[in-house]
């Protein structure tokens, strides 16, 4: 790599730097508001709800380097042609091909640190976020059994706890559920526990009965039990708790999932099948989009205004390109024979920009019999 490649290089590193910087903080601050007001109002303590805070950076990371890549090539290029920079060495002999070399290098390394990200800090990462998450709802949930209280934690549900023994044990319990206008069904129980079932926090009541009152014919119906289980997740106003998600998962197990996965994740083979194939497919599509917004302002001529028109259709570029990879994975996911074409964007936005910098090259080229013509392409081989 020239003198002058490692020095576009550098200033796209610089600005992609920069802009990452930015965009991050940006996602993570309102990403962060939402944690701690959803968290801190409940009363959970400070150090989780920030260590909660601090794993989603990751994922946010993530989702923000491909777009701060793009703006730091298109931000680099437009200042290099502000200052003449490019319209130097194009001059010397330097072809656009040839100035696609220092972009091409920032792709891999864009892609190499998406990689990284997608395919081990991301689901490390989300391991120990969903695992904090499960706490801070178990704590939620707990809340609900608060002795002598008739407490109301979702419209049309009841719960009262006369007492809470020392072994955990709950004496006395009713909850009454009015959230289904044909029938009003209220629990009683002589003794309960709180327990953690495999979806969730559970309510597990010995000894009592279940009074069925039906609305429209005023029939009450009642059932008694001996031992009943009762989902505490559906009653608060949060969603209920994943048993396991994607995210946590390592791309070789999303390839060939076990069954227990299968089973754990809720989700089929093509559905995890095509999640890892994202992930590979996202990183990707990096190398070539630099490329694609370095030669859309390389196709115009040289200008002090600077080149809106051109940084217009990069950006138009580059959104038909993402929702062109939306729908690709939308038909991923439905059939998995379908899978290859993930990887379909990748190579549009590759003959694009192989397209753009030919054009350019012969806009710049000289005119045959013209004084400019049969000039030695100096430096191009630097």
């Amino acid at each position: 790599m020239g003198r002058f490649d490692r020095y576009i290089l550098s200033r796209l590193l610089l600005g992609f730097g920069f802009f990452s910087l930015v965009l991050v903080g940006v996602y993570w601050v309102n990403r962060a508001v939402v944690l701690l007001d959803r968290y801190l109002s409940q009363g959970q303590a400070g150090q989780l709800v920030i260590e909660v805070t601090l794993l989603s950076l990751p994922s946010i990371i993530l989702l923000v380097i491909p777009i701060a890549a793009y703006v730091a090539v298109i931000y680099t290029t437009n200042r290099l042609y502000s200052d003449s920079e490019l319209v130097v060495v194009q001059a010397a002999g330097f072809s656009a091909v040839r100035l696609a070399r220092p972009y091409f290098a920032f792709g891999v390394i864009v892609a190499i640190l998406m990689s990284l990200l997608a395919h081990a800090v991301v689901p490390l990462s989300m391991v120990r976020f969903n695992d904090i998450r499960a706490k801070l709802a178990e704590a939620i949930s707990s809340r609900l059994l608060e002795p002598g209280n008739f407490q109301e934690p979702t419209d049309g549900v009841t719960v009262y706890v006369r007492e809470v023994d020392a072994d955990g044990r709950l004496d006395n319990v009713l909850i009454n559920d009015r959230r289904d206008p044909t029938r009003q069904v209220t629990y009683i129980a002589q003794e309960a526990f709180l327990i953690q079932g495999q979806s969730g926090p559970q309510v597990l009541m010995f000894d009592g009965m279940a009074q069925t009152l039906n609305p429209v014919t005023n029939l009450l119906g009642v059932t008694y039990f001996e031992e009943l289980s009762i989902a505490l997740d559906d009653m608060t106003s949060g969603q209920s708790l994943r048993l396991l998600d994607h995210r946590e998962l390592p791309t070789h197990i999303l390839l060939n999932p076990p069954e227990e996965v299968l089973f754990w994740t809720q989700r089929n083979e093509i559905w995890l099948a095509s999640e890892a194939h994202i992930r590979f497919a996202q990183a990707a599509l990096v190398i070539p989009a630099g490329v694609l917004g370095m030669a859309c302002l390389l196709s115009a001529r040289f200008t002090r205004f600077g080149h809106w028109r051109q940084i217009l259709l990069a950006c138009l570029l580059i959104l038909i390109l993402k929702v062109f990879e939306n729908a690709t994975i939308d038909l991923a996911k439905d059939d998995a024979t379908l899978w290859p074409i993930i990887y379909l964007p990748t190579i549009v936005c590759a003959f694009m920009a192989f397209g753009f910098l030919r054009y350019a090259d012969r806009r710049l080229k000289p005119p045959p019999g013209s004084a400019m013509a049969g000039t030695g392409s100096v430096g191009a081989a630097s």
